[in-house]
């Protein structure tokens, strides 16, 4: 989340028209992420995010708020999008597509244990299940095509040695989502960006997961390693700790069994992962946008992170 385009109280005020949200009380801007523009919007009548989607399109969005929708209809403590009082889920402030969603209780945990991370398990596993049935599809717009189209834009930024790292990298997993077994792995939507700074814990459960603007249609596992590769290790190294990692791979399990095929990818998709946020943070420190908010992420935390995937004799497991 960022802040891309500045509002005032009068357009808070004036997209409220459009839906029976109730007064404007209080507007703030968040200032964490790198996406869209986001607002926690308060009204008389409850707590609410307004965001502002500066990359999305108007076509793309349908899928991320109505797969929201599915899941907070299932119980899930995800944001539900809500309606304008004609029944949109979106609609355009500034010139650009806008939604608003209610605001998920609870804070963030920057220093998860083993406990935090089997609840972020079961719940990511949990999504999954509920997602199954939904029957929308969009792929994951930042995987695999995104990193051989953005490889090249890279090159002019990064030393010769980074940008042959990278290559080899974008063409070893090219060949894994060629790949039969790749083609074998259990898939559905994912949220593909569950970071430790997406999830509330409300007490001893967890109150939101936030954030998906990054969901797409993909392999589940590529989603667990994601996470894994955020709740489970030393932000500093990379390294992966094994109690934290077999806590939320166990609790995972428990409610959508892992396979033996997976079990066998573990490492390719964590390095997967290692590559894709690696990437990203290369594009948006090499090739910024402006942002009245915005603080761009360390790629070098995800290049240590490839490596030590790549290197490592063994990775934590069940």
């Amino acid at each position: 989340m960022a802040v891309f385009t500045a509002l005032t109280r009068a357009d808070a005020t004036a997209l409220l028209e459009l839906y029976d949200l109730g007064a404007l009380v209080d507007l703030e801007g968040i200032g964490s992420g790198i996406e869209n523009t986001n607002y926690f919007l308060t009204t008389d009548r409850g707590a609410f995010v307004l965001t502002l989607f500066e990359r999305l399109t108007a076509a793309q969005l349908p899928f991320y708020l109505l797969l929201m929708r599915h899941l907070a209809q299932r119980g899930l403590p995800v944001p539900a999008p809500a309606s304008t009082r004609a029944g949109a889920l979106l609609t355009v402030l500034k010139g650009k597509p806008a939604a608003i969603v209610t605001r998920q209780p609870g804070r963030q945990q920057l220093a998860p244990g083993p406990e935090h991370c089997a609840m972020i398990g079961a719940m990511l596993a949990r999504i999954h299940v509920a997602a199954s049935d939904f029957t929308m599809y969009q792929p994951n717009l930042l995987g695999i095509g995104w990193w051989k189209a953005v490889l090249p834009q890279l090159e002019p930024f990064v030393p010769d040695v980074i940008y042959t790292e990278l290559a080899e990298e974008v063409m070893f997993q090219d060949g894994f989502v060629r790949s039969a077994d790749f083609e074998q792995l259990g898939r559905g939507p994912i949220h593909a960006d569950l970071f430790r700074d997406n999830v509330l814990f409300d007490g001893d459960h967890v109150g939101g997961v936030i954030d998906f603007y990054f969901a797409g249609c993909s392999v589940w596992l590529f989603d667990v390693a994601v996470t894994v590769n955020d709740w489970c290790v030393d932000l500093d190294s990379g390294a992966l700790d094994p109690a934290r990692t077999r806590a939320l791979l166990g609790a995972y399990h428990a409610q959508r069994p892992l396979t033996d095929l997976e079990r066998r990818s573990w490492r390719t998709v964590l390095r997967a992962a290692a590559l894709r946020f690696w990437m990203s943070r290369l594009y948006d420190r090499h090739l910024p946008r402006a942002a009245h908010l915005l603080e761009p992420h360390d790629p070098a935390r995800f290049e240590r992170m490839l490596r030590l995937r790549v290197a490592a004799s063994e990775l934590p497991w069940l």
